[in-house]
């Protein structure tokens, strides 16, 4: 039986409302982007840094970069559980998820730390 060790919320429960809720920031920036582009045909360099250079369209960016860390991640969580663990029973399962999941720990973190360095300029 795989242990809720490695996943993102203490139960299942928790990970299907985190995924839920990052699924919505995730559309609400995905809509104002798109909105944003829309309603500004004409749109200059100089108008997309104004609007990176508000503060809270930094905390809604990290909001969304952050969303889309944890969706992928409890994802990813779950499809590796059941293929890697529950195919490749025993040891060799294990294993397997293991190194995949410490695999794809170290992209998440590296693309938030990139992402908050891009956003905040660090």
């Amino acid at each position: 039986m795989v242990t809720a060790v490695t996943n993102l919320g203490r139960s299942g429960l928790y990970d299907w409302l985190i995924q839920r809720a990052s699924a919505l920031v995730l559309t609400a920036y995905t809509l104002f982007i798109t909105a944003y582009i829309l309603f500004t045909p004409d749109l200059t360099y100089d108008q997309w840094q104004a609007l990176f250079g508000q503060l809270w369209m930094r905390i809604f960016t990290l909001l969304t970069l952050l969303s889309i860390v944890t969706h992928a991640w409890i994802g990813l969580w779950s499809v590796l559980t059941d293929y890697l663990t529950e195919r490749l029973m025993g040891f060799k399962g294990t294993i397997m998820r293991l190194l995949a999941q410490g695999l794809l720990a170290l992209v998440a973190v590296t693309y938030t730390l990139w992402g908050v360095e891009i956003i905040w300029g660090f």
